[in-house]
């Protein structure tokens, strides 16, 4: 069984198979472990698509190397040694987009007395946000 990490879920493939630095899935462990479907056009995920590399040796007997197309889509991925844990990460591109505001995302937490506080509520203003973890 091999566990993928992406975004922020964690999915269990029971079909794919680690070898080396590749990662071989079917097509519905593909689309569960990433929400992109692997289509004859290639990887697509709403409107966009993006073409598999041809002649790169990434689809096999009904299989795709998803860390092979995880990297040609410009993304890092790492494995644990065992190959059983692979982290499918976001690109460099996609982290400067979100940061490009420096605008955090908006949230809720409740303060000692239980009063709920939304972050932009404070929009404009500074904000010290500290935290703890007891861990």
């Amino acid at each position: 069984m091999i566990t993928v990490l992406h975004e922020q879920r964690e999915t269990e493939l029971p079909r794919a198979r680690a070898q080396a630095d590749a990662l071989w899935a079917d097509r519905d462990e593909v689309e569960l472990a990433t929400g992109w479907a692997w289509k004859p056009e290639g990887l697509c995920r709403a409107d966009a698509c993006v073409p598999l590399p041809r002649g790169a040796g990434i689809e096999r007997d009904g299989m795709l190397d998803l860390a092979a197309m995880w990297r040609f889509m410009g993304h890092p991925v790492v494995h644990d040694d065992a190959g059983a844990t692979w982290v499918l990460g976001t690109g460099a591109g996609q982290r400067a987009e979100a940061l490009a505001t420096l605008e955090a995302p908006d949230f809720a937490l409740p303060d000692l007395a239980g009063s709920v506080h939304r972050l932009s509520e404070y929009r404009g203003r500074k904000v010290f946000l500290a935290t703890w973890a007891s861990w």
